[in-house]
C-alpha cells in the first residue's frame, strides 16, 4: 500500500513538472509543496513523511552530484572567490547576526534561549535554489547570478551542517562552546570533505576514458556520487562537500574539451530524471511531513524571523561586495538584492530540522516548528516572487 502511495507521489510530480515545462514562471516547489500539505489530510497519504536518512544518504547525493557536475566551469571559475566567501565566511556572519536578531526579538513573543536562537539562524542559512536558477536565466538572460546562487548552495549546504551540528550539541547535550575546537572540527570535516571529492573526482575522470561505452560511464558516475559521500561520511569529513567537489571535478574536466559533449548528454539524460523524480517525492513529502508543526502560536514570530533572515542576507551580501573593488564591478545593489532574494531554504534546511527532532527531547518542538514556518514561508514566497523580482532589477 505505502507503495503504492510513492508511486502517486512521483505521478503527481510528473504533471506539476509537465506544467513547469509550459510556462515562464511556473514555481514547481512551491505547488508540490501545498499539494503536500493538502494530501496531508488524506488518510492515504498521511502516513508518509520523510526522515533525516532518507534526506541524508538517499535524496541529497545524487541532488549535490547532478547539480554540481552540471556548473559551468567557466562561470565557476569567474566567481569562485565570491563564491566561497558567501559558502563559508558569509554564512558564519548570517548564523551570528541572525542569531542575535532572533534572540532580542524573541522575548515579546516566546522564551527562547541564545544557543535556541543560533540553531534556528543556522537551519535558515543553507540556501536551495531548485528550480529558481533556471528561472534567472530565463528571465535575466545573465548566467552570473545564477551561477553565483547555484555554487553558493552546493556549498554551503556542507558549511551549515558543521556549525549545526556544534550547536545542536551544546542544546540538546549541554556542551560548552569552544572557538578553538569549533574552528578545528570545522576545518577537519570542510577540508577533509572537499579533498576526498577531489582526489576521486579526478580519478574518475581519468577512469572515464578507459571506456568507450557511455552507459557504462554513467554506471562509474553513480558510484562516485553515492560512493564518495558515504566513504567521506564513514571518515567523519564531510559527505555533502565531497560529493559537490567530485561533481565539480567533472564539469572542470568537460570545461577542457568539446569532445566529451556526448557524455554529457548521457550523464544529463540519466541525472535529469533521476533529479525530477527526486524533487517530486521531497517537496511533497516535506509539505505531508510538516502539516503536524505548523498549528501552534508563534506564526507571527516566525514570519518576523523569515523578514529578518532577508536582511541580514541582503547586508552581508551586499556590504561585504562592496568592500572589494573587483566584486563591486560584478555585485550592484540590484543583484544584491537578487541574490538575497535567490537564497531560498529547502531540502538541507528541512533535514537539519528533523536532526534536531530526532537528537532532542520536548524542548526543542518551538524550535522545530519555527523552523519549519519559515522554511515552508521562504519557499512559497520566494519563489513566487524570483520572476516578477529578476524583470523588474535585472534589464536584459
Amino acid at each position: 500500500m505505502q507503495a503504492m502511495s510513492y508511486i502517486l507521489l512521483i505521478l503527481i510530480g510528473y504533471i506539476v513538472f509537465t506544467i513547469d515545462k509550459k510556462q515562464k514562471n511556473f514555481p514547481a516547489p512551491t505547488v508540490l509543496l501545498v499539494l503536500g500539505l493538502i494530501l496531508s489530510f488524506i488518510p492515504f497519504f498521511s502516513s508518509l513523511g520523510v526522515i533525516k536518512y532518507m534526506i541524508y544518504h538517499i535524496f541529497l547525493p545524487p541532488l549535490l552530484f547532478s547539480s554540481a557536475y552540471r556548473l559551468p566551469a567557466k562561470g565557476l571559475k569567474e566567481n569562485a572567490s565570491i563564491i566561497s566567501f558567501f559558502a563559508t565566511v558569509g554564512l558564519m556572519l548570517t548564523v551570528g547576526l541572525l542569531g542575535v536578531s532572533i534572540y532580542v526579538i524573541s522575548g515579546l513573543f516566546v522564551p527562547l534561549s541564545f544557543i535556541g536562537a543560533l540553531i534556528i539562524a543556522s537551519i535558515l542559512t543553507p540556501t536551495d535554489p531548485v528550480s529558481v536558477t533556471t528561472i534567472l536565466k530565463k528571465s535575466t538572460g545573465d548566467e552570473k547570478i545564477a551561477d553565483v546562487v547555484e555554487g553558493e548552495s552546493l556549498i554551503n549546504d556542507g558549511t551549515s551542517i558543521v556549525i549545526f551540528t556544534v550547536l545542536a550539541g551544546m542544546l540538546t547535550e549541554g556542551k560548552s562552546f569552544d572557538l578553538f575546537s569549533f574552528f578545528g572540527e570545522f576545518l577537519f570535516v570542510s577540508l577533509g570533505g572537499a579533498s576526498l571529492g577531489i582526489l576521486f573526482g579526478w580519478l574518475v575522470n581519468k577512469l572515464v576514458h578507459f571506456t568507450h561505452n557511455r552507459e557504462y560511464q554513467v554506471m562509474l558516475s553513480i558510484v562516485l556520487a553515492f560512493g564518495v559521500f558515504n566513504l567521506a561520511e564513514m571518515f567523519h569529513v564531510s559527505g555533502v562537500l565531497a560529493t559537490v567537489f567530485a561533481g565539480i571535478m567533472l564539469s572542470l574536466e568537460f570545461g577542457k574539451s568539446s569532445k566529451e559533449d556526448e557524455l554529457r548528454d548521457k550523464l544529463n539524460g540519466f541525472w535529469n530524471i533521476i533529479e525530477l523524480t527526486i524533487l517530486a517525492l521531497i517537496f511533497l513529502l516535506i509539505g505531508i511531513q510538516s502539516a503536524q508543526y505548523l498549528l501552534f502560536d508563534a506564526w507571527g514570530f516566525a514570519l518576523i524571523i523569515f523578514l529578518l533572515s532577508l536582511i541580514i542576507r541582503f547586508l552581508i551580501i551586499f556590504g561585504t561586495t562592496q568592500l572589494f573593488p573587483r566584486w563591486r564591478k560584478k555585485i550592484n545593489w540590484r543583484e544584491s538584492i537578487l541574490l538575497t532574494w535567490s537564497g531560498l531554504k529547502g531540502t538541507m534546511s528541512v533535514y537539519l530540522i528533523l536532526s534536531l527532532q530526532s537528537i532532542g527531547t520536548g524542548k526543542v518542538d518551538l524550535i522545530v516548528s519555527l523552523g519549519f514556518a519559515a522554511v515552508l514561508t521562504s519557499l512559497i514566497v520566494q519563489s513566487l516572487g524570483v520572476y516578477p523580482l529578476s524583470q523588474k532589477l535585472i534589464k536584459k
